[in-house]
């Protein structure tokens, strides 16, 4: 985080730039920085990116120097531990219907698709951010032996929560819309509704953790009003 830097995003916001690169520490950063913000007199919204946080505040109470001030002054160390971290467990079908393009995923990597199944419901992934539609979790952590390029040809429409994986990436499709990710699962569960507030079940700096069930459980699943289950974590030890 030494090479951050703080600039202008209109007349009432600034971004943070907090690295150049994807990295896990420094995404930790943006969401310790967002925490130490969030709350603050005149900062009406904080939105966590990659490696960047956009810092929205009140003209009439601050200017993007006292902002600026205010940002230098939270930067974030080692310490305090991270805080509010939940894991948020989505149920995903994997294969068949659900997921078109496991066994492609499969045979591109000289895996078998249980053991992409494996792979990739073995561990848990970070929530960098939201986009790039409305409740699209962009997620880190895919284990690299997954990497798979997005496809030459995106689908015109791509079923309301497909999990998939685009590069180094996984995320789930919370709205059915148009998409160029490898689809090797979906969840029965309906992430986004816009009469909740928030309208998905998972935030920025949440950990997602990805359950299979077979299609018996997807169809007793699919239509009713189930929740993911959420765990709150231990905070983190100070470094």
């Amino acid at each position: 985080m030494d090479r951050w830097r703080v600039r202008a995003a209109g007349d009432a916001a600034v971004l943070v730039e907090l690295g150049r690169e994807e990295d896990p520490a420094v995404n930790r950063g943006v969401h310790r920085l967002a925490a130490a913000l969030r709350g603050l007199p005149g900062i009406l919204e904080t939105v966590p990116g990659y490696t960047t946080l956009l810092v929205v505040f009140d003209p009439r109470r601050w200017d993007g120097a006292g902002v600026a001030a205010l940002v230098e002054a939270a930067r974030p160390g080692p310490a305090p531990p991270f805080p509010g971290g939940r894991r948020v467990r989505i149920p995903v079908c994997y294969g068949g219907e659900w997921g078109p393009d496991l066994e492609a995923v499969a045979a591109r990597h000289h895996l078998t698709p249980q053991t992409v199944v494996t792979l990739h419901a073995g561990r848990d992934y970070p929530v960098y951010a939201l986009g790039f539609s409305p409740g699209f979790p962009m997620l880190g952590g895919l284990d690299p032996r997954l990497a798979t390029p997005r496809l030459d040809t995106p689908r015109l429409k791509v079923p309301a929560g497909s999990v998939g994986i685009g590069g180094r990436q996984t995320g789930i499709y919370p709205l059915a819309t148009p998409g160029g990710w490898n689809l090797i699962g979906r969840t029965p569960l309906r992430l986004f509704r816009p009469d909740r507030v928030p309208p998905v079940p998972y935030r920025p700096g949440d950990v997602l953790h990805f359950d299979p069930i077979d299609a018996d459980a997807f169809a007793r699943l699919a239509g009713s009003p189930a929740e993911p289950a959420v765990e709150v974590l231990e905070p983190e030890a100070p470094a």
